[in-house]
Parts: structure tokens; sequence; C-alpha cells
């Protein structure tokens, strides 16, 4: 009976073992069925990076770059928008693309950013900004008002020629950190760089580009989030107090 329960046992597990093989890969299938057809009927070259089952309404989750849409099986829906649990009004859209949006702090090439440290610099982040975008001349005055705070500046020139322009003329300065508040705070712009001065510019633009910043200011913070556009100081305290 025992040899007979343990080959049952055995045979039992492979069957299951196979079932699990099988269903993952009928659901990996349906998942390249439903990024091919999305992508056709977007058209226009559309690319989408990922489709992954979502557990509510039997729904898709489409993700192309920072966007995320839903669908059905046969893709002849597309829904556009935040799901939210209408109990607790938590937005599942919202978790996931933070989540889809994390990166690893430690691997940000720092040297390639200004570094100010404030008080004992215990609080870390790195902020993307252009020197002509206004809501990050307003971050940079929100920073002032910030203690205890390590601030890793990336110039991310998006806007203009001219801000290329601008952070080559910052970075080539003798003390860069002061030649950046003195043009974000203080609109004193930067003596023209060495001619022989190589700034990073290049490389901080294919570094944004790979973390799929759109616009400016983006914050991140050591735990991989980030916040896209400006933030008071009470909003930046807030969230560095939830950061481990």
């Amino acid at each position: 009976m025992i040899i007979f329960l343990k080959k049952w046992l055995a045979r039992s597990t492979a069957i299951i073992l196979v079932l699990g093989m099988t269903t993952a890969c009928a659901e990996g299938n349906q998942e390249a069925k439903v990024k091919e057809l999305v992508e056709t009927k977007l058209g226009n070259n559309a690319k989408v990076d990922s489709v992954v089952k979502t557990p509510y309404l039997g729904l898709y989750e489409v993700r192309s770059g920072n966007n995320i849409i839903y669908t059905d099986p046969e893709v002849k829906y597309l829904f556009v928008g935040n799901i939210i649990d209408a109990t607790t009004h938590q937005s599942f859209t919202k978790e996931r693309l933070d989540e889809l949006n994390k990166v690893s702090f430690s691997d940000l090439p720092l040297d390639l950013a200004l570094k100010r440290v404030k008080g004992d610099g215990s609080r870390v982040i790195a902020v993307f900004s252009d020197p002509n975008c206004g809501y990050c001349k307003r971050l940079e005055k929100t920073l002032n008002e910030v203690d205890n705070i390590t601030i890793y500046t990336f110039m991310f020139n998006i806007l203009s020629k001219d801000s290329d322009v601008k952070s080559r003329n910052i970075w080539c300065s003798a003390n860069r950190e002061k030649a950046w508040s003195d043009w974000m705070v203080d609109g004193k712009a930067a003596a023209a760089a060495p001619a022989d001065c190589a700034p990073p510019n290049e490389k901080v633009f294919e570094l944004g580009k790979k973390l799929r910043i759109t616009g400016t200011p983006t914050i991140f913070f050591k735990d991989g989030t980030r916040i896209p556009g400006a933030v008071d100081a009470k909003g930046l305290d807030e969230k560095l107090a939830t950061v481990k």
C-alpha cells in the first residue's frame, strides 16, 4: 500500500508539473497575442514593452514607456485611466506605475551630477533638472528650505540648445554647485566655459532617456521611487520621512 501511494504521489506530482508548464505556456502565448494585437491596432510603430494579466476583471495590463492601458483578451476594447478600488480608493494603476518606474539608486552614476550637502546630509535625493526650466528653479528655492539633505543634480538638457550651453558653462565653473545655485536661484549666468572643458551632457541625456524621464524636474529617492515635477518643502519632508 505504501509503495502504491509513493508511486501515485510521484505520478500526480509529474502531472501537476506538466499542467503548470502548459498553463504558463498558454498564458505566455496569450500575452504575446495581446501584445501583437495592441501594437497592430495602435499603429504608428507603437511599441508595447510588456503585457501582464491582472487579477481583476480578466483584463490585461499593457505598458508602453511610462503609460499603462488595459484591454480584454481579444483586444476588442482599450481602457485608458486609473483602476481604483471602490471601497478603499486605492489606485492599482498608480501603484503599478510607481513600481515600474523604480530605479536602483545605487546604480546612478553620481559622478555625472553636481553634489550639494546641507546639514548632516543624511537624506539623499537625485534631481534631473534643465537650467531653463521654471519649475526646476522653483524646486531649487524649495531645496534651500530643506535641511539635512544631500542633493545630486543631473543637468538634463531637454528644453533647448541653450540648456546645453548653460549646463556646460556651469559644469566647467571653478565651483559648479555655486554656479548652479547662482543661475537657478539668483539668475546670475556662469562665465563661458573653456574650449577644452568636456561636460557629461550627452551621458546625462542618455541616462535620462534610459530612465524614461519625460519632464523636469524629476526627483529620485534612495528607495528607487520618483516624483515628477516640483514639490513644496512640506511635501518633500513628508516623502523623505517614508524612505527607508
